[in-house]
């Protein structure tokens, strides 16, 4: 089997172990169950997921056996936030929300070839459920000490604040319970999580050996990876219309593609070795090319490229690439599908119009140039292009034939400066 631990090192994704030596025996002695948690507080998992995600993936690559589990329990509460109280979202959205993120969990692990490795997928509303209060206080709560629970750093941050509902205080208690039961039920030993959930991992722990004595399975074991960020000191994950997600409902695989492309020179070596299934020499070499060429950015289009096809398929990202090359003259834009195009321009800054209207007008109202004079200027100079063609004469207006699956214009000046328009009656 691979090392993992090695692997998972070079990768600058280890955070943190329970007991490394311990844990590196386990692994090298056979096949480990592995499980992460991921709570349904949306309707989709974002990229910030996709570090954990892609490490159970990679677990399971080499030869252990992952666990999904979905929070279908534990998204009813909530894990605390440092800030402030979660909103308690309703049941039925809970559910509803669960049934997605177990479709998406479903297309990175392999649920189907027989073996040691076959992942499972999971739901702790199954055993949280029927749980009574009497029971949760006698059998699992008296486990848990309450000077350790407000001594966790959300917990004491939350106190300083505005404070902390017993909803949210408890939340440890159910994910601790998750461990004990899939320690029983799979003989899982191993939890995997982000380093902000090494407080709730150490406490399923203790849980686990303070219930069972580590029997019959053996010691279990945590693991946390490093939380991302960007070298600007903004969030990973976000970009200026909000999350990431891996929903194609929510963000398109067009704009999927553009979050990588669009990665920092800064971040990207770092973003590859997270993300990326690439071997090591390749990494590095591309890793090479972004010192050498940075222009070329080649790190980011093999970083977008892999991405978009591990979570929204190969067809998809090559619709994707052929849409950015297309865009900026490299392709033919009345050869994009309409779904790629519309995605690929609600991107771009945007005018609506009633009808065709001269090329010096749409310049000036998509903000391409700041006005007619400029519009003019452009056109004189061999800089203003509609569709990719350009234009030569500064009274050209585009006809209704122009028009691409019968409503837009894709207008550029120079060679990166992009627009689009509708034109659309009423």
């Amino acid at each position: 089997m691979t090392d993992i631990v090695d692997e998972l090192r070079w990768r600058g994704v280890l955070a943190q172990t329970t007991d490394e030596e311990a844990l590196r025996k386990a692994l090298a002695d056979g096949t480990v169950t592995v499980y992460c948690g991921f709570d349904p507080t949306a309707a989709s998992l974002h990229v910030g997921h996709l570090t954990q995600v892609l490490t159970l993936r990679r677990f399971q690559q080499a030869g252990h056996r992952p666990i999904a589990l979905v929070g279908g329990a534990t998204g009813l509460i909530g894990d605390p936030k440092p800030s402030a109280e979660r909103t308690l979202n309703d049941e039925a959205v809970v559910r509803q929300w669960a049934d997605s993120l177990r479709g998406q969990l479903s297309t990175f692990l392999d649920f189907d070839t027989p073996g040691p490795a076959r992942a499972i997928m999971a739901n702790n509303y199954e055993w949280t459920e029927g749980i009574s209060a009497l029971r949760l206080l006698r059998d699992i709560g008296k486990h848990f000490s309450v000077n350790q629970m407000l001594a966790r750093e959300t917990v004491k941050s939350r106190l300083d604040g505005a404070g902390m509902s017993y909803t949210e205080f408890s939340y440890v208690i159910l994910q601790a319970m998750d461990y004990l039961e899939l320690y029983r039920r799979h003989g899982c030993t191993l939890q995997i999580g982000g380093s902000d959930q090494w407080g709730n991992i150490t406490a399923g722990l203790d849980l686990v050996r303070r219930i069972t004595g580590n029997e019959p399975h053996g010691q279990a074991h945590g693991l946390t990876t490093h939380l991302l960020t960007k070298a600007d000191g903004t969030k990973f994950g976000k970009t200026e219309g909000g999350a990431v997600w891996l929903d194609p409902g929510l963000t398109t695989p067009y704009a999927f593609y553009q979050f990588w492309l669009n990665t920092d020179d800064r971040d990207v070596s770092r973003y590859l070795r997270t993300f990326s299934f690439k071997g090591r020499t390749e990494i590095e070499e591309l890793e090479r090319l972004t010192e050498e060429r940075p222009a070329a950015r080649a790190a980011q289009r093999a970083l977008a490229e892999e991405l978009t096809t591990l979570v929204h398929g190969a067809d998809q990202c090559d619709a994707v690439v052929a849409a950015s090359k297309a865009l900026f003259g490299q392709g033919e834009l009345a050869g994009l599908d309409e779904p790629t195009l519309s995605a690929a321009l609600a991107e771009l800054p945007y005018a609506r119009v009633a009808e065709p209207a001269p090329v010096v007008d749409l310049l000036t109202e998509t903000g391409l140039v700041a006005s007619k004079s400029a519009a003019r200027r452009t056109i004189k100079e061999g800089g203003a292009y509609v569709n990719n063609t350009k234009i030569t004469t500064e009274d050209a207006v585009p006809g209704t034939d122009d028009l691409l699956h019968g409503r837009w214009l894709v207008l550029r000046r120079g060679k990166r400066n992009l627009a689009a328009v509708e034109v659309a009656a009423g």
